[in-house]
Order: structure tokens, then C-alpha cells, then sequence
């Protein structure tokens, strides 16, 4: 995959978060979100695996650390949902870690407790694995 494709699944991405709160609207738990992002990356055959447990490695030895992220699509991107007033630091932290972790070129956050998810709602994210695409 080159950084052009990583882009238009990005937009496919956003798409569907738009169209989950265009029904749900804000102020709702993350879990009813990931619930329903579920669903309509289903209905749009976008490729993911949820809640995916990351594997961290020190000197050779896997620690169980519970670390998720919420989707993992196309082995691609993270995407992580929040329901929150506003991104702080250490959202930005967790999806940049688990990027790196997983080598992953892309990571989108997205925030659904605001009024206009593109404007307002989205962070997208990249690292030396996206640089290294054409």
C-alpha cells in the first residue's frame, strides 16, 4: 500500500465515523460508539479487527499488559475513539505508542462528544513507517 491508498482509507474511515454520529450525535459512552463503528465499518466492507491486543516486548519477553486499541484496520491504521470534553496529551501518547508498537504507518483519533467531527473531532497521525511508503 503507498501513502495515496493510506489517504483514501483514511477518508473512508472518517466517513464512517461521520455517519455514526450523524445518527448517534454526541455526549453518548465510547462503547456505544465502538458498538456502532462496528457495525458501519461492516455495512461500508471496511477491513478491521477490534479491541486488538498489542504485544510489547522487553529484552525478548512478552509482557501482558492489556494494551488494546480499539480498531486496527487493513493492518494499517489505529483508529482510537474517545467520548471526552477534549483530546488531552496522553491520548495523543497511547495512539503514537501503539503505533510504534504494532509498526503501523497511520493512527486516527477521534473524538465524538463534539459538534462536527471533521472540524472538531479527528487527529490523524503518522511515523517513519508512513514516510518509508511511496
Amino acid at each position: 500500500m503507498n501513502q495515496k491508498q493510506i489517504t483514501e482509507l483514511t477518508y473512508k474511515i472518517l466517513g464512517a465515523c461521520i455517519e455514526v454520529h450523524k445518527n448517534l450525535g454526541s455526549g453518548l459512552l465510547e462503547s456505544v460508539y465502538h458498538k456502532a463503528l462496528k457495525e458501519e465499518f461492516r455495512i461500508q466492507n471496511i477491513n478491521f479487527k477490534s479491541e486488538f491486543v498489542i504485544s510489547v516486548q522487553y529484552k525478548g519477553i512478552d509482557l501482558d499488559c492489556g494494551f488494546q486499541c480499539d480498531f486496527l484496520i487493513e493492518d494499517l491504521i489505529i483508529v482510537e475513539i474517545k467520548s471526552v470534553s477534549e483530546f488531552h496529551d496522553l491520548h495523543k501518547a497511547q495512539i503514537l505508542n501503539y503505533m510504534n508498537l504494532l509498526k503501523v504507518p497511520k493512527g486516527i483519533l477521534v473524538n465524538f462528544n463534539v459538534t462536527n467531527i471533521f472540524k472538531e473531532g479527528q487527529k490523524t497521525f503518522v511515523n517513519k513507517y508512513y514516510e518509508q511508503l511511496n
